[in-house]
């Protein structure tokens, strides 16, 4: 996945890190037993750099759960004091001793377990302990562990016999997920907004579907959950591979977090998947139910931009350069700086930015009623569609020829699914299309689907003008752009497949 911080200044630090260990300033130290063929692994190192009131605080992690980083003896009576953590009313400082380091107020831990610090360069540096520790994975994986082995011996042996062993394939898949999700449910992450989310909700938004053994180990999701939780505000993450190079990876180099873990979980602690960022734009994936801006009122407040503005400081004010409906998911480009905003919106302004959208209409085209249906097998066309605000039904847009503003969409059928719906278990077949916006008008795509003046069939799951059952999502999503970076002037474009 992509880096969701600069990481620059981190690799800094996740250097000297190293550096530290193979000094002995600081330690491994092995906390289980050591497999012959783990022997000689290497590990992935953290570092988090963060500010709080002013000052700043550099978080370290290892990745994995079988080693930790210790101080070494040189350290041990010279450690960082928790007095070096800002005195505020989020930071009571209850404890001198490194391993009782006070968390936020906002929750009632008075020290963070297993949590070591020091002092270097007048700078205090935290080493972060792992989210579930490995006595806990290994007691979670006790009871069903002792038959996994044996129907591994059984399917060996019936291997070699060339003797079916399909029944104890499935009774040792059976109690592998059912240990791993045993596993799962010790993970409990703080997200961007000091909120709590544990990993089998992340599965369950995710549909289900069981993420690798290890999700939850690497350093990233460590150290944001810590920073998050102690109300830090981020500057720069990176890891660093240390260990004897192997086919994937090597020593001292930095690389971004995984996709198979990071990439299940991250956007769920960050609240955004984040495609790219630099230091004049970033390029969101927006899930579906999420604003693009704040709403009027507290309880609207919640939107990309607002989660943009906390993890990213220094972010104007309102980044968004374009917006998509609350219920549309898909790529969502803001800027940081007013330079940038400028110049994407006279992008916008001039038609250089290209669109795509991917959409499921709620049935089959070939039966739609529309004026502008294909009526001859056409599979593509051109939708022209005056409409403008009906001002006494906000937010609804209404065709009208005369008052309304012209609408250019271009769609192409891409083919047919069959949906199930998550809720109700009811099936239907729909029409895959592709839109290509030519103008941006408010519900642009979703009139020239809807409207009996277009297609005459509503996008699935549309709550303001098709026929919505409980279950559904709004099935539109932004698949596809390309436009111009504001600065470096290199074409960007980014592409993310829907979600149905």
């Amino acid at each position: 996945m992509f880096a969701p911080f600069l990481q620059s200044l981190a690799r800094h630090y996740c250097l000297d890190f190293i550096s530290d260990i193979e000094s002995g300033v600081l330690n491994f130290k092995q906390v289980s037993k050591q497999s012959d063929e783990r022997k000689d692994q290497g590990v992935m190192v953290g570092s988090l750099v963060c500010s709080y009131e002013g000052k700043r605080i550099v978080l370290h992690a290892i990745s994995g759960i079988s080693k930790e980083v210790v101080l070494g003896s040189t350290l041990k009576n010279t450690s960082a004091h928790t007095s070096e953590l800002p005195e505020t009313s989020a930071h009571k400082n209850t404890s001198a001793h490194t391993n009782e380091l006070p968390t936020t107020s906002a929750h009632k831990d008075t020290s963070a377990p297993g949590a070591a610090s020091y002092t270097k360069n007048g700078i205090l540096h935290i080493i972060v302990p792992a989210i579930a520790s490995e006595p806990e994975v290994a007691l979670a994986l006790t009871k069903n562990d002792e038959r996994i082995h044996e129907l591994t011996s059984i399917i060996n042996s019936l291997k070699k016999q060339n003797k079916d062993c399909t029944k104890e394939k499935n009774e040792r898949t059976t109690l592998c997920d059912e240990s791993l999700r045993k596993v799962f449910s010790l993970y409990t992450f703080t997200r961007f907004d000091q909120t709590q989310i544990t990993l089998d909700q992340i599965i369950l938004q995710n549909g289900g579907k069981l993420p690798p053994t290890g999700t939850g180990d690497c350093c990233a999701p460590k150290l944001l959950s810590y920073a998050f939780k102690n109300g830090y505000d981020i500057i720069s993450m990176d890891e660093v591979y240390f260990g004897k190079d192997t086919q994937n990876k090597t020593n001292g180099v930095s690389y971004t977090p995984c996709d198979e873990r990071c990439g299940f979980i991250l956007p769920h602690i960050l609240g955004l998947e984040i495609l790219y960022r630099d230091s004049q734009i970033i390029v969101v994936n927006k899930q579906s139910g999420l604003l693009s801006v704040p709403g009027r009122g507290e309880d609207k407040k919640d939107s990309v931009e607002y989660r943009v503005r906390r993890l990213f400081g220094g972010c104007i004010e309102q980044p968004a350069v374009h917006r998509l409906d609350m219920e549309t998911s898909g790529i969502l480009v803001l800027a940081f700086t007013k330079e940038a905003h400028k110049n994407l919106n006279k992008q916008f302004e001039e038609g250089r930015v290209q669109k795509k959208y991917t959409a499921l209409l709620d049935g089959l085209l070939e039966n739609a009623k529309g004026e502008l249906a294909p009526k001859n097998g056409e599979t593509s066309g051109l939708i022209k569609l005056k409409f403008r605000l009906d001002v006494e039904n906000r937010p609804h847009q209404i065709y009208d020829e005369v008052y309304g503003k012209e609408g250019i969409t271009e769609w192409k059928k891409e083919g047919t699914k069959l949906y199930v719906n998550p809720l109700t278990g009811e099936k239907k077949r729909l029409t895959r299309v592709t839109f290509i916006p030519h103008t941006g008008r408010t519900h642009q795509l979703r009139l020239a689907s809807a409207s009996l003046k277009g297609l005459g069939l509503p996008i699935t799951g549309d709550t303001l003008y098709g026929n919505y059952t409980e279950g559904e999502r709004l099935m539109l999503h932004a698949c596809e752009i390309t436009f111009e970076h504001p600065v470096t002037k290199e074409r960007m474009h980014f592409m993310v497949p829907p979600p149905f």
